[in-house]
């Protein structure tokens, strides 16, 4: 099967983030920054560090002999700096990578890519609450069965539905701006988190690197430190387990017996091999595959937390596989649930039609409820409770059936029972409204940071 989702589905600039010609020239940056800000405080000379700024380009990079070095050394750095230095003369080709460790790199270059990452996830987030958004608006008002433990429950619309999806991804989306700022944080400590060899200048020089960078200071070293990193992995965990419901909803609605959503048509979508009347809901099919893995390589990122000492032995290697994964696999379920939310088709005649589907049954508490002033709750339940189980039984009409069993007294006191399920739809165009709202906001408020 190899890679065969991520060849049908995957997102293509999340994937660009984390190729291999974009995580070395994020490391490449670094040392060009690492350069210039040791320059600044007399540690290199300007024209040393000019000079390995003007080699630290990918195109003078052979990533073939890169890979092979490093499967040898275990780490990149040491072979990419001896590829930058036989690029310069004698003089500069000493001033590479001057005092800094391996993990100072790969670590910042690392911060640099999660926080593209999260940049990515906040536009297929906001595409997402858009569509979900747009969902909720044009059905407000549009009535169907609520539904618990997968049977008929109350009614309420499909907009209140569809809010409910909208207020988490809303809350993620702020979690996802939040962990952006968590992440993007230098390193910059040395080989044992003490900087000792840049001297008096090593906080000035971490300033330096974090400043050219557009990345964030700090004085404490996190080379084992990984929460960060995790955290990361868990607001997209979050973020995909969002999506999975949703598709798994979109599944559960748009089957045969339900048939009250639809992903988009068009020849052959969905089409099976032998079956020719099927149209399976492929798009939520893929997000349910890609958030389910996100999920399993985001707990991967705990147990890299369990580094020792100042410097891990093979946890480190855990996050460069999980973290690629962890991403990928998110913003590919991010994107396919927005296309699907908005690109859904909502049968609102459907879903009135299963609303009577079972004689009104789904009105019980609502009679219930009704009958409740004048018989109190619980004799009231009893009663509709035995009116429900005749009229499954009979395949009769519950308010019909439990009418036939009321007292004269308590019938001229109640009235005429007829009950409409458009009436008892509680808050659910006020939760609607609400979940706009707060979307209206969370997404407001990105465009003033």
């Amino acid at each position: 099967m190899g890679h065969l989702l991520s060849a049908l589905y995957r997102d293509e600039p999340m994937v660009g983030v984390w190729s291999p010609e974009s995580t070395v020239d994020a490391w490449l940056r670094t040392e060009s920054a690492l350069a210039q800000a040791q320059a600044d405080v007399g540690l290199l000379t300007r024209d040393d560090a000019d000079a390995v700024s003007a080699v630290c380009r990918a195109e003078l990079i052979d990533m073939d002999l890169l890979w092979e070095r490093s499967r040898n050394v275990g780490y990149p750095i040491l072979p990419l700096i001896r590829q930058l230095a036989g690029h310069l003369p004698e003089g500069p080709d000493g001033r590479v990578h001057y005092g800094a460790t391996t993990q100072d790199i790969m670590d910042t270059g690392l911060a640099l890519q999660l926080v593209r990452s999260c940049d990515r996830l906040i536009e297929l987030a906001v595409r997402f609450g858009d569509a979900l958004a747009e969902l909720t608006g044009a059905n407000a008002k549009v009535v169907m069965a609520a539904r618990t433990h997968a049977q008929q429950a109350v009614p309420t619309t499909f907009g209140a539905k569809t809010a409910v999806f909208l207020g988490e991804v809303a809350r993620e989306l702020a979690e996802v701006r939040r962990v952006r700022a968590d992440v993007g944080v230098v390193s910059l400590f040395g080989a044992g988190g003490t900087n000792a060899a840049m001297g008096e200048d090593g906080a000035r020089v971490r300033s330096g690197v974090a400043r050219r960078l557009g990345l964030a200071d700090t004085d404490v070293p996190w080379h084992v430190a990984r929460d960060r990193v995790a955290r990361f992995g868990q607001v997209c965990s979050l973020l995909a387990a969002t999506c999975v419901r949703f598709a798994r909803e979109v599944v559960d609605l748009s089957r045969t017996e339900i048939g009250e959503v639809g992903e988009e048509d068009g020849h052959h979508r969905g089409a099976s091999s032998t079956m020719p009347q099927k149209v399976n809901p492929i798009y939520s099919e893929a997000v349910i595959g890609y958030g389910v893995a996100a999920s399993g390589a985001s707990a991967l990122l705990g147990r890299a937390m369990e580094a020792g000492h100042e410097r891990s032995a093979g946890e480190w290697q855990v996050e460069w596989l999980a973290v690629p994964q962890v991403a990928e696999y998110t913003a590919a379920a991010v994107r396919l649930a927005g296309d699907t939310a908005g690109s859904l088709r909502v049968f609102p005649e459907r879903m009135r039609a299963n609303v009577e589907l079972d004689g009104g049954l789904l009105m019980s508490e609502a009679l219930m409820m009704r009958l409740a002033p004048v018989l109190g709750r619980e004799r009231a339940h009893d009663l509709v409770y035995a009116a429900a189980a005749r009229a499954r039984a009979e395949g009769g009409d519950l308010v019909a059936t439990c009418v036939r069993d009321l007292p004269d007294e308590v019938r001229a006191v109640v009235g005429p029972l007829k009950l409409d399920p458009s009436d008892y739809l509680g808050e659910a165009p006020s939760v609607a409204a609400g979940a706009l709202r707060e979307w209206k906001s969370v997404r407001d408020e990105g465009g003033k940071q």
